[in-house]
């Protein structure tokens, strides 16, 4: 019997990173000079997933939005990994957005890689296991063209490729 060789394609998050990245923003933010005596902040609540920017206006708070960008990207976090909600007004005249950290490939994501892999005619099996993707197949060539394929489409969520075997 021949040897099934796959691997899973996953959209994780670490968050010690997250949490670095959200440290070096607020220093920044506290040590800027077109930041100084605003309101302007960065925190973290690693329990619910999300990040909330708060700041005078909107445009200050766009400031910090590059800012956490940068450091999230500098630290290998990819920024389409964070669902920004809409800005809303906060206490004492300031506005506050909030960014979600999206741990996991949604279950539409996850129907339209299967079916973008299912397209391509390649002869591999793809099956949404939870919230990933295992692609098994028998040759390795395949499974190799399947992430290059995955990594060519853009499915608005990053992707990683683990358990390569």
């Amino acid at each position: 019997m021949a040897q099934e060789f796959s691997f899973d394609v996953v959209s994780k998050v670490d968050l010690q990173e997250v949490s670095n990245a959200v440290q070096q923003a607020s220093k920044e933010i506290a040590t800027r000079f077109d930041f100084r005596g605003s309101k302007s902040k960065v925190e973290w609540n690693e329990k619910d997933l999300a990040l909330t920017l708060t700041s005078d206006d909107e445009h200050k708070l766009k400031s910090v939005v590059d800012i956490l960008e940068t450091r999230l990207a500098k630290r290998g976090i990819a920024v389409k990994s964070l669902d920004y909600q809409r800005v809303e007004p906060a206490a004492m005249g300031t506005v506050r957005q909030i960014a979600k950290i999206q741990q996991g490939i949604a279950s539409e994501k996850a129907k339209e890689i299967v079916k973008a892999i299912k397209d391509q005619k390649i002869k591999v099996q793809a099956s949404i296991q939870a919230d990933q993707v295992r692609v098994s197949g028998r040759a390795k060539d395949d499974l190799q063209a399947v992430m290059g394929l995955l990594r060519a489409r853009d499915f608005g969520v990053p992707l990683q490729f683990t358990n390569y075997r």
